[in-house]
């Protein structure tokens, strides 16, 4: 019925309950996911409950232009389609098909809308435009496998939380296989289009989309900075610090930095939930802290009055309309080390990255919100510092 590629294959042959397909430009891993997906509901028994498979993406135009535009080439390409499925609603962009299953194509816009509704496939196009507390919610109401795809150019919580964990190791109790492909293992290119491909340039760009190999592009706000030894971050005077504070879920972030000429030093002093002014106290008095070194932080006028009755030097940071921007901008004026130790500074740094317009598929001036709370805190610090000298 289908004519198929080898990622098809890799898919349809694995035996993992998570199946992650990292890859580059033109690889042809979402259209042999859906490929695969119409495949399983016209050949196996739709299940008397949740007979669903479930394609998410990070919005609907995405889906448009993404997994929900492949279902819509492979119908109209493949007539023997017509003779499983029963309706097609294209509203509501669902398939009904004759011996039961449904597959749906959907968006969730928060953690909530992802708990609605179980099914036995799950297929998240572009996975690294959606939160891990959705894909959570998603995957944990999956019953049999879950698919996932993306160009890999910045690591983001696949990296992190699925590729190279096991069963054991994992929050879903799932088996897992990383797939990778690129314009190489796709049949169905002409040789024009893939040497259009093999030709990027950019030595970032190739590895990402000729390569399918995990990059680090434009996105990401601060791309350059630099990790260090822990011994070589300095002691010296002129220490000041930011704190983004956390609640129950949230972790409380704080950082101390020093400049020293056009560098700053940055080392990660805390990344704990719920901490209390007596804890951070604790940790801000053993760095050095005391009541004439400046710590910047967050607007919680109670927390910082603790902070200031303990005898630490807490003050608001500066905050207000265009400050996140501006104060990205004056990050930017200095070159940024951080210490080999600071492992959530690494990991957040990676993660905080631009958003990116669906139209034209470029980074616009606004952050993605997350896992952004030491960027906080490091934005606090030196730009409430360096504004207060200016």
């Amino acid at each position: 019925m289908f004519n198929v590629s080898k990622v098809w294959h890799a898919n349809n042959e694995s035996t993992a309950e998570i199946i992650i397909n990292q890859g580059g430009t033109d690889s042809g891993k979402t259209y042999g996911i859906v490929q695969l997906l119409f495949w399983l509901a016209i050949t196996t028994p739709a299940p008397k409950i949740d007979p669903v498979i479930t394609v998410v993406g990070e919005s609907i135009p995405n889906l448009k232009k993404g997994a929900y535009r492949a279902a819509e080439g492979i119908y109209a390409s493949t007539p023997q389609l017509s003779r499983y499925v029963h309706q097609w609603n294209k509203t509501d962009r669902i398939f009904y098909f004759k011996n039961g299953w449904i597959m749906e194509f959907i968006s969730c816009e928060n953690e909530q809308s992802a708990k609605n509704g179980k099914r036995q496939y799950l297929f998240v196009n572009e996975a690294n435009g959606i939160s891990y507390p959705i894909f959570w919610q998603l995957a944990k109401r999956t019953r049999k496998k879950t698919f996932i795809d993306y160009n890999p150019s910045a690591p983001f919580w696949a990296h992190e939380k699925l590729i190279g964990t096991s069963a054991e190791s994992n929050d879903f109790g799932k088996s897992v296989e990383l797939i990778i492909s690129d314009h190489r293992h796709n049949p169905f290119l002409t040789e024009a289009e893939h040497r259009q491909t093999e030709s990027i340039k950019d030595k970032e760009l190739w590895r990402v989309y000729a390569r399918g190999l995990t990059g680090n592009l434009q996105g990401i706000i601060f791309p350059n900075w630099k990790k260090i030894p822990d011994a070589d971050f300095p002691n010296e005077d002129g220490m000041f610090a930011g704190l983004d504070f956390g609640y129950t879920n949230d972790p409380t972030a704080g950082v101390v930095c020093v400049r020293v000429a056009n560098t700053i030093f940055v080392k990660e002093i805390c990344y704990t939930c719920a901490l209390t002014p007596n804890n951070l106290y604790s940790l801000f008095s053993a760095a050095g802290f005391n009541e004439s070194t400046p710590i910047y932080c967050e607007h919680d006028g109670d927390m910082i009055r603790q902070l200031r009755m303990a005898g630490l030097m807490a003050t608001a940071a500066r905050k207000g309309a265009g400050s996140i921007n501006a104060g990205i901008s004056k990050i930017n004026e200095y070159t940024i080390c951080y210490t080999e130790s600071s492992k959530n500074i690494d990991m957040e740094r990676k993660k905080y990255m631009w958003m990116i317009d669906p139209d034209t598929g470029k980074p616009v001036n606004t952050p993605k919100a997350g896992d952004d709370h030491l960027m906080d805190a490091i934005r606090y610090a030196i730009y409430t510092n360096f504004y207060r000298q200016e």
